[in-house]
Formats: structure tokens, C-alpha cells, sequence
């Protein structure tokens, strides 16, 4: 159930040329499994390896050869359904799935329709502070990816390479909960996130390592509360599939212009018709690709090769037990213990790294203020640079002695960051740099008092004008602040100007 704290999100309405429509989006994310070896061989997983260096006799379907189940995929799969609240069934079974294909060197593919490993869960996908979408998985089924086409090598000829086949995916099949593209996309960042923060996918879109085949459909403003009463599909309307989509800025623009297509053939007294449809990103335009396959086309049955999957609760129970702690719960305790906001708690939390690093700054300080550092500072410079957070030139043991300078008093909000660019350009120890360098901020009142008594001398004019609008003093300070190379404490050049002033 969603928390107290989340409202849902309105579904998205389009408005059409006759009247207005609302989307409905299902997902099927095809995730790639963390492991070194594939999914029924001791085969290598590697990317970018040669083409066909990474396949066994078993991915080859040679002869004789039998899939002998990788038990750390089935523990990953495991992992990935407690993360996501979900069932986990104790009995499953593999099937085959017959199909042909050139990079399909068996014929048929081995998963899970009838028995998958994972069942029902959910995945609460943030919209923004307070507002979140529930949206329930259905299932998590394991099976082994198929291999690579490569037509573009060649005018005449197509290539083949087997490295993938084989590979572990978790395909993850949600309800028709999602209502609009900008969900669409953050739920895949969601379970993106989670994931990475279990260990059990990379989650590189870019390399195939997940994937998406997004079900999009229209359907009149109440239609889908009547399916929710009724479970129905028939009042969401006509569903396209639209596949292997791999980036999430795609997802959006294909589903856009899908829901749109739609709308325009209903307007027009025409009917849907259920395909799978492949997105063209330069055209900007889906397009068919094949009529829709329903189970019975693909002559699924029993697996003969292998028995079906038994596992034991205290097994799934120790690796419930071994679980990290998970994103939801981290920006909780982001919130809770550190005092930020929401927003920065989401932002701290997006990658695993990221919030490793800020609770190390964090640690034993203040909180809000090393949010601060670390979102606006660091990772400012991090994005403007192209980095990544363990591409960081500034360590967090760094950054934290930078806070704590500030903290004594040492140095002064601008010094630190002259400081930080220091440590990014340079290296070395914060403290250190302060002293060597002399940027240790001036605290010495007399010192402060004598050159705010020589810049109020020296401008008469300016006294007059400040005496009459107090907003004016700003003047002084950064006068005071000049004539100390920015050393001055900025709190007491404040104190000490205003009332020289007499304001």
C-alpha cells in the first residue's frame, strides 16, 4: 500500500480532436542478471568481448549438450523480488519457448510462462515531493537471452554473434498501473535504481543490460476505474506493444506519438490492431513491425531437460536477511537523521555510490550542510565535467575536512570554495592547504575594526547614503571583505559595520 505521506498522480489526458483520452502503459523490463556466467553454461558474460568468443558448446546447441542451471542467477532473481516486495514461489518450472531466429542457435528460447520464480510485488515510483505512483508487478520470470544480428557490417550479408545467447534476464511484467509517459519513464529508473542497489543488474541501457517492451493503449475518462471494478482488460482499449526500447528518453517520445496514432484511428471510426511495433528515434514515429504472438503460437511446453526448480524458504529467508538497505528506505532515513529535504534526499539516494559518498561527509556533521556541498558543489562540478561520482578528483574524507573547517571557523564560505578548487585541481589536505597557503579567515576584531574604520573614513559619502537606507551597508562589508583578501569573517565584518553605522 502506498504510504500516508504519497498522494497518486492524475493520469495523463490527451486531448483528442472529438474528446479526451487517457493512457494506459504496461512494462516489460528485460533484465540483464549481474553473474560472470550465463544462465545454463559456464560461458563468460562480458561486454564488448570478441564476437563469438563467449559461447559454449551448450549456447551452441551442439549435440548432447545439456543446460545445467547457474545457481547464483536464481539467488540474484531471488534478491530482486524481495527487493521489490514481491512473492517468491518455492516451486517453478521452465519452459520452452519455440521460436526461430538466427541468433537462436536451439530453436526455441528456455523461460518461465506457466510457473515463474517471482510473483506478485510492487514498485512505488516518485513523481515529485509527496506524490508517487504504486505500480504492481505481476511477475519475475528467468530466462536466456538470445544473440545479436549485425546487418551493417556488410551491403550483401548479415552476421551472427552468439556472446549474448544464453545470458540470464529477469523479465519483469508490471500491471497496466502506469498512466503517462513521464511514468513510464521514472518507473524504469525506479526499478533501475533498485537493482543497482541490490547488485542484481547493472542497468546500463546503452549496452543492453536492460531493455524495456512497452504495452501502450487509450481508453475514454473512466473506462479505467470500470476495468479496476471489473478487471476487464476490455475497457482499456486495443494494446500495442512496442519493443526493445533502451533508452528512457525514447520510451517517452514513443509512447507519445503510439497513444496519439491511436487516438487519431479510433477518431476516425477505425480499430487498433494488436501488434508488436518497433520505435523509429529519427523519424520520431513507431511503426509494425509483426501482427502480436499470444503463448499458443510459440507451442510453449514443459522443458524436458530440466526438472522443475525447487527451493527452500530458509535459503530465500538468509538472502532476505542479506538484503542492503534499500532506496525508499535510505531517503527516509535521509530525511529523518540529516535533516534535508525530500527533494535533496532523492537526489542524495538516485545511485548507490552517491549516498555512500554524502554519509561520509555527513558523518559526525551537519547534515543540511553537507547536502549542500555535495549536490550543489560537487556534484555540480561532477555533471559539468561529464564525471561520475568515483571518477571524483574530491574524495569525501576531503570535502568533509573542507566542512570542517568551516565549522571552527577556520575559513569562511567563499574561502572553502576556493579551497574546493584547490582540492579538485590539486589535491592535498585541506587543513594543510589552509596553512600553508594562508587562507585562514581573519576572526581578529581589532584587525576587522581597523580596516571597516579606514573604508567608513575614506567614503563619507557613502556613510550618508547607507545612514538614510540601511540596505546600502552591503557596501562596506564587501568593501571590508576586498581590503582582506576575503579573509574577514563575513558574520562579524556585519556585526561591526552596522554599528559603526549606527544602523
Amino acid at each position: 500500500m502506498l504510504d500516508l505521506a504519497y498522494q497518486e498522480p492524475a493520469p495523463k489526458v490527451i486531448a483528442g480532436a472529438r474528446e479526451d483520452w487517457e493512457l494506459v502503459i504496461g512494462m516489460e523490463v528485460h533484465a540483464q542478471v549481474a553473474s560472470k556466467a550465463k544462465l545454463f553454461s559456464g560461458a563468460s558474460t562480458e561486454f564488448g568481448a570478441e564476437p563469438n568468443s563467449n559461447v559454449s558448446f551448450v549456447d551452441a546447441a551442439m549435440p548432447g549438450m545439456l543446460p545445467v542451471l547457474n545457481e547464483f542467477c536464481i539467488e540474484q532473481a531471488v534478491r530482486t523480488g524481495l527487493g521489490l516486495k514481491a512473492q517468491i514461489n518455492l516451486v517453478s518450472a521452465f519452459d520452452r519457448k519455440n521460436y526461430f531466429y538466427p541468433d537462436l542457435p536451439q530453436g526455441y528460447q528456455i523461460s518461465q510462462l506457466y510457473h515463474p520464480l517471482v510473483g506478485e510485488g510492487e514498485v512505488l515510483v516518485d513523481m515529485g515531493p509527496g506524490v508517487a505512483r504504486r505500480v504492481r508487478i505481476e511477475r519475475i520470470h528467468v530466462e536466456q537471452d538470445a544473440g545479436k544480428s549485425i546487418h551493417d557490417m556488410d551491403p550483401t550479408m548479415s552476421f551472427v554473434d552468439l556472446n549474448r545467447t544464453g545470458v540470464a534476464l529477469m523479465e519483469i511484467v508490471s500491471r497496466p498501473d502506469l498512466r503517462g509517459p513521464e511514468e513510464a519513464a521514472a518507473y524504469i529508473a525506479k526499478l533501475r535504481q533498485i537493482m543497482r542497489y541490490l547488485g542484481t543488474c547493472e542497468g546500463n541501457m546503452q549496452s543492453g543490460n536492460l531493455r524495456a517492451d512497452v504495452n501502450v493503449s487509450v481508453c475514454r475518462p473512466g473506462d479505467y476505474e470500470r476495468y479496476q471494478e471489473t478487471q476487464d482488460f476490455s475497457h482499456l482499449g486495443t494494446r500495442c506493444e512496442i519493443k526493445n526500447m533502451n533508452s528512457m528518453r525514447f520510451i517517452q517520445q514513443a509512447i507519445e506519438f503510439e497513444a496519439r496514432r491511436q487516438i487519431a484511428i479510433l477518431e476516425d471510426g477505425g480499430k487498433v490492431v494488436q501488434e508488436t511495433r518497433l520505435y523509429d528515434p529519427d523519424r520520431g514515429e513507431t511503426r509494425s513491425m509483426r501482427s502480436k504472438e499470444e503463448a499458443h503460437d510459440y507451442r510453449y511446453f514443459p522443458c524436458p531437460d530440466l526438472l522443475p526448480l525447487e527451493i527452500e524458504q530458509d535459503w530465500v529467508d538468509g538472502i532476505r536477511d542479506s538484503l542492503p538497505e534499500l532506496p525508499d528506505e535510505k531517503k527516509a532515513r535521509f530525511i529523518r537523521d540529516y535533516g534535508v529535504t525530500e527533494y535533496d534526499a532523492g537526489v542524495l539516494t538516485a545511485e548507490v555510490e552517491n549516498a555512500a559518498f554524502f554519509e561520509a561527509v555527513a558523518q559526525g556533521r551537519d547534515g543540511k550542510q553537507a547536502a549542500n556541498w555535495v549536490i550543489n558543489e560537487l556534484f555540480g562540478r561532477l555533471n559539468k565535467e561529464g564525471l561520475g561520482i568515483t571518477d571524483s578528483p574530491v574524495t569525501a574524507a576531503q570535502l568533509g575536512g573542507v566542512l570542517d573547517l568551516i565549522g571552527k571557523g577556520d575559513i569562511s564560505g567563499k574561502i572553502a570554495k576556493d579551497l574546493f578548487e584547490i582540492l579538485w585541481t590539486e589535491g592535498g589536505d585541506p587543513a594543510q592547504i589552509v596553512e600553508e597557503r594562508g587562507m585562514r579567515q581573519v576572526t581578529d576584531t581589532g584587525a576587522i575594526e581597523s580596516a571597516v574604520d579606514e573604508i567608513i573614513a575614506a567614503n563619507p559619502a557613502q556613510v550618508e547614503k547607507a545612514q538614510s537606507n540601511p540596505k546600502l551597508a552591503g557596501w562596506f562589508v564587501g568593501q571590508v571583505m576586498k581590503a582582506t583578501g576575503g579573509k574577514a569573517n563575513p558574520k562579524a565584518v556585519n556585526e561591526i559595520v552596522t554599528a559603526k553605522l549606527g544602523l
